[in-house]
């Protein structure tokens, strides 16, 4: 076979998975084939995912864009529209005359046709497929390390008791094993990445081909995937060049500090494949960059997760991280169905519920701060908040700036309820159809709960775009009731309004902390399966915020979304109901997979990869 004058490209991808390998300290890891490929190459310790979870994330690596620029694609799960002038990383690549091949996972989170982008996407796609003499860009998903895989255990290749756990976690024994049992998934991944390298020997192709590998996103164990923490977010990536190709990284064996957000990922593999890095594209290369560790900043998101809204951005640098909580009303630990299945997640609730926990661990049973502020060198658990800290400031000052400036770049469809019209890349930047500014100056209030803002919420709940009104009804029911003056314009909204995702805050304001009977038949109303999903999953929300005795007169309307609101509604609604009627345990199974699988049309299934 004739030699190539460009590389060939090996990417493994490991799905849910943290860098729990030896070559980034773990000294109960088995990855001796990713430890060796490290040696070799350039090792990211800071690297960083878009999103705690694989379809926004696998987004962004397929197009470079954050999946907050193109609604709704920021959401777990959505079918966003990715526009025909967004191109993708493979069909850049092919476009150069390079074999592409996926295998197989695709979640892209849009309606990108994965076999129109990739010469092969498919369970056998391989890079021996290719043409004669063609130049390969070969992607594999090693899946054994999904979330779903701690759900059965198999033996533990550690001890549990050898396994430290981070402090916000009780050390109770499902947890313990939780962790344990992880450690032989990494191992089989591992032993994954070695077959591959090695039929990369048994072809002749070591000395021509970069081989790249990392994670969609962090880790499965509690308070990690969904979550906007290291531990949600922090990802492995090791990239090894072999000589021809050295001088494009730093040397072989360097561990780079900085931090690195995996949305550079697309770029860096349409720059060595030749080809000209499209404007869309929103990160850097990694290709030639120099790693400024003092000026280099990680991106994050997170906003529906599977049946629970919560809009949370946030910001790492190589030493800290800063997160924005736009819902902090909101406690962290809201009931996920799937995330449910693990018996960590059973243990810490069933640990909540008996007040056995520690003020770290029971924090995440709590509303949020608005701000949270963590030295991860300090405190590599994020558990001590420095927001606010006098000491701190200026680093608070520094990091809120940038990620207010992110978020204006890219133009953050975040704030836009799910299925508006103005969801999109196109959409949300035609004119006057999302007035970002005026609303960022809303909802970044909302983080302080002042009661001094409550004018400027209520001069929201007049404005002209249904959206900045949204956000104003969100700032008055985080207030509580310190927002007593705002009961006649809540009133008048929940009356009024045109639009449903500014009355149910505001009934749910008046509802929750005010007692108000009318609102509370509101929220019912809007629970009702007429009404599109997310103006019915917002309503159920709203109603489980008001308890489960305040909800039992509507049992009714929760009842037939449980067996008709689709997989998110009917999973809250059915979670909702367990509560209403006391029999609710957190080993209780709410998560009903064949349901899932019937309330998505076939065509989404197909686009989502899934099914």
């Amino acid at each position: 076979m004739t030699r190539n004058t460009r590389p060939n490209i090996l990417w493994t991808v490991s799905e849910d998975c943290p860098p729990r390998f030896g070559c980034y300290g773990d000294p109960l890891a088995a990855t001796p084939n990713l430890d060796a490929l490290a040696e070799r190459g350039t090792l990211f310790g800071q690297a960083y995912s878009a999103a705690p979870v694989c379809a926004p994330s696998r987004f962004a690596l397929l197009t470079g864009v954050a999946p907050e620029s193109n609604g709704p694609a920021h959401h777990m799960r959505a079918v966003a529209h990715r526009p025909a002038w967004m191109t993708t990383y493979p069909e850049l690549a092919r476009a150069q005359g390079y074999y592409c091949s996926n295998n197989v996972k695709t979640d892209y989170n849009c309606d990108v046709d994965p076999h129109a982008v990739w010469d092969a996407c498919a369970p056998t796609a391989h890079w021996r497929d290719r043409p004669e003499g063609a130049p390969f860009l070969a992607v594999f998903n090693i899946d054994g390390t999904h979330e779903s895989s701690v759900f059965r255990r198999d033996e533990p290749i550690v001890d549990p008791d050898a396994v430290r756990l981070p402090a916000y976690l009780p050390d109770a024994p499902d947890i313990r094993a939780d962790f344990a049992h992880y450690y032989r998934k990494i191992a089989e991944m591992d032993a994954e990445v070695g077959r591959l390298l090695a039929q990369l020997a048994e072809d002749g192709l070591l000395d021509d081909t970069i081989v790249i590998h990392t994670s969609d996103h962090g880790g499965v164990n509690p308070r990690s995937k969904r979550w906007c923490y290291d531990e949600g977010l922090h990802v492995p990536l090791i990239v090894a060049a072999p000589e021809r190709y050295a001088h494009l990284f730093p040397p072989p064996g360097t561990r780079v500090e900085a931090a690195v957000g995996t949305i550079r990922i697309p770029p860096t593999l349409v720059d060595l494949v030749g080809g000209t890095v499209p404007a869309h594209m929103q990160g850097a290369s990694l290709v030639g960059a120099d790693f400024d560790a003092d000026r280099e900043l990680a991106f994050g998101m997170r906003n529906r997760m599977d049946a629970r809204n919560d809009m949370v951005r946030t910001v790492r640098d190589a030493r800290y991280r800063y997160i924005r909580n736009y819902e902090p009303h909101r406690p962290y630990g809201l009931h996920q169905a799937f995330a449910w299945l693990a018996k960590g997640y059973q243990a810490w609730e069933a640990a909540h519920l008996n007040a056995e926990l520690d003020d770290v661990q029971e924090a995440f049973w709590r509303e949020k701060p608005g701000i949270e502020l963590y030295d991860t060198t300090a405190d590599p658990d994020q558990v001590r908040n420095l927001a606010g800290d006098p000491a701190h400031a200026h680093v608070e000052r520094r990091l809120d700036d940038a990620l207010r400036a992110h978020m204006t770049a890219v133009n953050d469809n975040g704030f836009l309820p799910e299925g508006s019209a103005a969801e999109g890349y196109d959409a949300s930047r035609a004119p006057e159809a999302y007035p970002l500014a005026r609303i960022l100056d809303v909802a970044d209030r909302i983080a302080r709960r002042d009661p001094a803002d409550l004018p400027a919420y209520l001069a929201a709940l007049t404005d002209t775009d249904a959206t900045v009104r949204r956000w104003g009804a969100i700032g008055v029911l985080a207030l509580g009731r310190a927002a007593a003056d705002a009961v006649p314009f809540l009133r008048a909204a929940v009356a009024d309004d045109p639009d449903p995702h500014v009355r149910i805050p505001c009934a749910e304001a008046l509802a929750c902390h005010f007692g108000d009977a009318e609102a509370a038949d509101e929220l019912a109303g809007s629970a009702s399966t007429d009404h599109p999903p997310a103006v019915v999953l917002e309503a159920l929300t709203a109603l489980a915020a008001l308890g489960p005795e305040r909800a039992r007169p509507y049992r009714a309307v929760i009842a037939e979304a449980a067996d008709n609101g689709g997989e998110y509604g009917g999973n809250l609604a059915r979670h909702l109901l367990l509560r209403i009627d006391g029999t609710y345990t957190p080993e209780t199974v709410v998560f009903d997979w064949e349901r899932m699988l019937r309330a998505i049309p076939e065509a989404h299934r197909k686009a989502l990869g899934i099914g």
